[in-house]
């Protein structure tokens, strides 16, 4: 008898449609697994055996073909098991269903009980979006299920429950939500900007960034605080809206970095890799195409400290997440499309040793060291940074003093409003924020009263600025008038603008 089940397969971020074949044939007992399976996969075969024969049914002693359609696909990971599972089961007689409706998901374990499963959103979206009217799924994994509308939730916690459901011996009740996503949002993180002692132009900075999604610079002597203020960061960001949150949440279960007690992720992501990264940590890719930091930080902060440090190759990798805000991996098979629409916030020293310029410590680098470790960083990934910070030495003054600094929430407040005014004004669009703009929008909604634009001009031949910097001060001009709600860019804020501006790395 030959039954069919339906599962899915990850691609990417994305899921497509796998039919479970299993026809049971005379011959001598075997299980054999065909359909570009991986390791995974193919040891499935031990797993579902114990499995069954552990769940109080009788595993088939005869030939067991199991095809995995379509072909062509390559299948990974362990969430075939229970759709293997029930067509052994279907075509052997032990169970009567109809499940031509039915998607199953889930990874066994050898007594039958139900484990975690990657990926488990992308897959129940996929079902809903195909038409299945209900979907089986790993107990752990129902609340991360249950962000999907629109389709009946089953969770199971083991094949002898399932079993029993199908024999009409007990009964599969639907999941249903006991709180909404907003519910679980916070915008807590470890530092708060009132943390941070003195450094008021690089909050300041990091304000505009925020308000904006600028990508950002910092260059200062070791212990000045360039890390702190890079981490508090995401708390003066504006909370993520739904969409947002089921984009990063589906990037992060598809990766399995996704905890069963977290379905959603609502605290925008901030992701600090050493760097020592290798290239396909930080972009991606592998045998089996996985999202590196660019885009588990998605919609959130990508931190690189000690920039220079990181291998060339891995910089000039950014440039074009930094431009088209995706990146493409691509391989023999195919190419995969990931997100990547993140803030960068970068960190160095000015010199190999942190002191150039420093007004206490002597520099010990001689200036041909010095140049060759700021020409780590290419002219074209500079051009595509906005703000560039300087981050002095604090003072005893500054660190002793007791006045009470601005929280992240008061600038959260100020971010968020200049945030809505950008929503606003890009509603007609896909955009979400100033930095996003392409030189269309730029010609259309950055307008510069007269005395700004002889400022420009003149900004222009002094700082010698390319088309895409030019572009950049005017996005982050935007920004800056946005803050204090203003329609067109003032004299003031291009000058603000400007002064961000990369004259020299130290």
């Amino acid at each position: 008898m030959l039954a069919r089940v339906k599962t899915a397969a990850i691609v990417g971020l994305d899921a497509q449609i796998v039919e479970v074949e299993v026809d049971i044939a005379s011959g001598l007992p075997a299980i054999v697994i065909v359909g570009l399976p991986d390791t995974a996969v193919q040891e499935a075969r031990e797993r579902v055996r114990a499995a069954i024969r552990n769940s109080g049914c009788s595993f088939p002693a005869r030939r067991i073909t199991v095809n995995l359609a379509p072909a062509d696909l390559k299948k990974a990971g362990p969430a075939y098991d229970l759709p293997i599972a029930i067509g052994i089961l279907l075509s052997s007689g032990q169970i009567n269903a109809d499940v031509s409706q039915t998607m199953f998901l889930g990874e066994l374990s050898l007594d039958g009980v139900l484990r975690h499963t990657q990926g488990i959103l992308p897959m129940v979206a996929l079902a809903r979006d195909r038409g299945l009217p209900q979907v089986f799924v790993p107990a752990d994994d129902i609340r991360e299920a249950s962000l999907i509308d629109g389709i009946k939730i089953l969770p199971v916690v083991s094949l002898a429950q399932l079993v029993s459901y199908f024999r009409g011996e007990t009964t599969i009740l639907e999941y249903t939500p006991d709180g909404s996503w907003q519910n679980t949002v916070t915008v807590h993180t470890p530092v708060d900007l009132s943390h941070i002692k003195g450094q008021e132009h690089a909050k300041r900075a990091l304000e505009i960034a925020a308000a904006g999604g600028h990508n950002v610079l910092m260059s200062g002597p070791p212990g000045s605080g360039k890390t702190m203020l890079a981490r508090s960061l995401p708390s003066t960001m504006p909370t993520m809206t739904f969409a947002e949150a089921l984009e990063v949440t589906k990037i992060y279960s598809v990766s399995g970095l996704l905890s069963p007690d977290t379905p959603l992720i609502t605290v925008r992501p901030f992701r600090a890799p050493h760097y020592t990264i290798s290239h396909a940590g930080l972009v991606g890719g592998g045998h089996w195409p996985r999202p590196g930091e660019i885009s588990l930080s998605h919609r959130g902060v990508l931190f690189l400290d000690e920039f220079p440090e990181f291998s060339h190759t891995s910089l000039e990798s950014l440039r074009q997440p930094l431009e088209d805000k995706v990146v493409t991996i691509s391989r023999a098979q195919g190419s995969i499309t990931f997100p990547a629409n993140f803030m960068l916030v970068a960190a160095m020293n000015p010199c190999p040793c942190g002191y150039y310029g420093d007004p206490v410590t002597e520099c010990k680098c001689s200036p041909a060291e010095i140049s060759r470790y700021q020409k780590r960083i290419s002219g074209p990934l500079l051009d595509r940074i906005d703000i560039f910070i300087e981050v002095p030495r604090l003072e005893y003054e500054k660190l002793t003093d007791d006045t009470i600094c601005e929280t992240s929430e008061h600038v959260r407040s100020r971010v968020e409003a200049a945030r809505k005014i950008q929503l606003e004004r890009f509603q007609a669009t896909k955009l979400s924020c100033n930095a996003e703009m392409t030189p269309v929008e730029v010609k259309e909604f950055c307008h510069l009263e007269k005395e700004a634009q002889g400022l420009l001009k003149a900004a222009m031949k002094q700082f010698r600025l390319t088309a895409r910097a030019f572009h950049r001060v005017l996005k982050l001009a935007r920004t800056i008038a946005d803050m204090e709600a203003t329609e067109t860019i003032r004299t003031t804020h291009l000058a603000e603008a400007l002064q961000y501006r990369q004259r020299s790395l130290v």
